[in-house]
């Protein structure tokens, strides 16, 4: 009798145990399922981040050969490849879409309430692939300037030269200036003890003045804006009014003060020769070539300075010192002695004391790195009467181009970007360029000079654009980058705007106003109307792809 009573309460035991292992094993089928199902569900996509189809259409660019005989040209030419104007969202094919998305956003924080930060117009669009092309390799004699070590000595070396030596050896340079208000500095080989402008001169290449990444630009930017002022003196040469700026650690500074006010537009009435020179023309025109992807101006930035204590009690020189007064409204002013607008008809005045200027960093001196001067071909006649060769001869092109140093390598294209740099801020005083003599005729142009710029928002100057007109030639590089920043998502002016809003004096008022920023939308697509103008009646279209 025991044995069935118990035969039945283990077939009870073993029945529950088989009920609760079925139980559990659905709750986790079930568990598992959501989460299989919550895992696949995929993230929606934006417009932006979805690849866009290219255009089956291709069209011919417009550049320079490297060499202009026609076996050449015909071994250099290819097709240019376009990018559709009808993708108004991103202006990446779609082999670079899907990349580019990745680092539109960057996820900030862990678990929950994550967010999501987009990046900037600008900030996208120095991202892009053409702001990032591979550089090339620089070797030794493609710098400016090198640190003399140990090995350039010679068995032959005088007393002198061997204690200089010995100096070297130590890689130390020591200051013995700081009697004279100079800070005492022991810079060694290495560039962390450098000061900025030093550094500066120091990353200058072959091939441009400055990397745009290099972290020194933001640096020398704001050493610009905040180093105290050890001494102002008056430059020489030029038509108007400049000051060279000393600061304690032996660097300078070229000063360009505010004439007017930065909303006044040029006297139509006006020629470009008689035109004033703008101090916020030439904050912009750095920022501007530094959006084209150039790198050929000098850093610039703006200040406000003292003009009592930072120039009239500190100057050493006696001839512009003459120059101050107090005006009838208590402000203190002063004009400086130059060839054009240096009297106390047109003086410089600060508000009672407070002056508005730029600074632009200076070039290694001349002893140190010579450069050479280059009259341009397409340089206006000064006159008022007389007309220049090239504004009466359509075919100018073909005679500038059998003429070295236009005959070959890239000066031809180097011109025509800085004539393109020079029409969207209406630059009309484009009379000579500079090169590094270092360099021969196998280097980029300085584009210096521009307080001229930006004086009419109202008008625009297309003979400033001849060269392209009539030589029907533009870099590569250059002519993509114009087109990526007349799409919607990287448009000239909302960039622009963006890149002046780091410059100090965009807390005081904005460095352009709103009018000049949209002429540089309406001339750049001037611009792209060119190059379509010359694809259409050449055939045979050479791009060169070398950027330097």
């Amino acid at each position: 009798m025991i044995k069935p009573s118990l035969g039945g309460s283990t077939r009870s035991i073993y029945l529950g145990l088989a009920c609760l292992s079925l139980s559990l094993h659905l709750l986790l089928a079930f568990f598992c399922l959501s989460v299989l199902q919550t895992a696949c569900v995929l993230p929606t996509s934006s417009p932006a981040s979805t690849p866009t189809r290219t255009n089956s259409q291709h069209s011919q660019s417009i550049s320079h050969s490297s060499s202009s005989s026609p076996s050449s040209a015909a071994s250099s030419s290819r097709k240019l490849p376009t990018i559709p104007r009808s993708e108004e969202h991103h202006p990446l094919s779609a082999n670079t879409s899907s990349d580019a998305t990745g680092t539109r956003k960057k996820r900030i924080g862990a678990g929950k309430g994550q967010r999501v930060k987009s990046l900037s117009k600008l900030e996208e669009l120095f991202k892009h692939p053409l702001y990032n092309l591979p550089r090339p390799q620089l070797q030794d004699d493609d710098w400016l300037l090198r640190l003399k070590t140990n090995e350039h000595g010679s068995d032959g070396e005088s007393e002198e030269e061997e204690r200089e030596d010995a100096v070297l050896d130590e890689s130390q340079w020591h200051s013995a200036s700081g009697q004279e208000g100079y800070d005492k500095a022991a810079w060694t080989s290495k560039a962390e003890t450098h000061p900025p402008w030093l550094r500066f001169h120091l990353g200058i290449s072959r091939w441009e003045l400055y990397d745009r990444k290099d972290p020194i630009v933001a640096q020398l930017t704001h050493y610009l804006a905040t180093q105290r002022v050890l001494g102002a003196v008056q430059k020489t040469g030029g038509t108007q009014l400049k000051l060279l700026m000393s600061f304690p650690n032996h660097g300078q500074a070229l000063l360009k003060p505010m004439k007017q006010s930065r909303d006044a537009e040029t006297d139509v009435n006006l020629f470009y020769f008689s035109d004033f020179e703008r101090h916020n023309a030439e904050i912009a025109a750095f920022h501007l070539d530094r959006l084209l992807g150039f790198n050929r101006i000098p850093p610039v930035v703006g200040r406000l300075i003292n003009v009592t204590s930072e120039v009239r009690e500190i100057t050493s020189d006696k001839k512009l010192a003459r120059t101050f007064f107090t005006s009838p409204a208590g402000n203190v002013c002063f004009y400086g002695v130059c060839e054009y607008y240096c009297s106390s008809e047109h003086p410089v005045c600060g508000r009672p004391h407070e002056l508005e200027v730029s600074l632009a960093a200076m070039l290694p001196d001349l002893s140190l790195a010579p450069r050479r001067s280059w009259r341009s071909p397409w340089r206006r006649s000064y006159s008022r009467n007389k007309l220049a060769q090239w504004q009466k001869d359509p075919a100018y092109c073909d005679t500038v181009k059998q003429k070295p140093p236009y005959s070959e390598g890239t000066r031809l294209v180097d011109l025509i970007d800085m004539a393109v740099l020079d029409f969207l801020m209406s630059n009309m005083d484009r009379h000579h360029y500079e090169t590094f003599e270092k360099f021969g005729n196998e280097t980029f142009l300085l584009h210096l000079d521009n307080g001229r710029a930006f004086g009419r928002h109202s008008q625009d100057e297309p003979s400033i654009l001849v060269p392209l007109q009539q030589c029907c030639r533009i870099r590569r590089t250059t002519l993509l980058r114009l087109r990526i920043l007349s799409l919607p998502a990287f448009r000239l002016s909302d960039v622009m705007r963006e890149s002046l809003l780091s410059d100090p004096l965009a807390a005081v008022a904005p460095v352009l106003s709103e009018p000049h920023l949209s002429a540089l939308d309406r001339r750049l697509a001037a611009v792209l109307q060119v190059v379509e103008a010359c694809e259409q009646h050449h055939d045979d279209v050479i791009y060169d792809d070398w950027e330097g």
